[in-house]
């Protein structure tokens, strides 16, 4: 069964207060296209999932938590967005490098999923007023970042050779 955000509000949410917990990490928040993806093929990064219930839901799990004394982090991803074109930010404008980085630097070959060119600032300001937006809106208090190694390095953190970007000495 896949729980809903009522259902960790009321049975989840007592239990962690109870063993003596004051935090709580939530993962596959943002509306994603692959269950099996565990969240991290995000489509929508303005909606939470419907998967586990109503926006007013996830709101009620996070107002309950913090009346027990638990901070609520949500596991944010921003290292990379799905690839697909119908539901997802890929191809939005019909350019492969909206969002994206352009070409193969823009696709993560393990992953089947494209990265965010960091160096646009249409993408910073995007990416953080969607930050700011999870705290604002719904009340996080903070986030854990998924795939830091593959957004700080061109390799992700690969244990594979990649060429740098100017054809120069494979890197590792």
């Amino acid at each position: 069964m896949i729980n809903t955000y009522a259902n960790f509000r009321d049975d989840v949410l007592p239990r962690i207060k109870r063993l003596g917990y004051n935090a709580v990490q939530i993962m596959a928040i943002q509306e994603h296209s692959y269950y099996a993806s565990f969240g991290y093929h995000v489509t929508n990064f303005f909606a939470p999932s419907i998967r586990f219930g109503t926006s007013d839901d996830l709101k009620s799990l996070i107002d309950k938590a913090h009346e027990l004394g638990i901070l609520v982090l949500m596991d944010i991803v921003y290292s990379h967005a799905s690839n697909n074109v119908l539901d997802g930010l890929n191809m939005f404008d019909g350019t492969d490098g909206h969002y994206f980085h352009t070409g193969s630097r823009g696709h993560h070959s393990v992953w089947d999923s494209r990265l965010f060119n960091y160096g646009s600032w249409e993408v910073l300001r995007y990416l953080l007023s969607n930050a700011r937006w999870w705290l604002e809106e719904y009340k996080f208090d903070g986030y854990r970042f998924d795939g830091v190694t593959s957004m700080m390095y061109i390799h992700h953190g690969l244990q594979v050779l990649y060429t740098t970007e100017f054809g120069d000495s494979p890197i590792s």
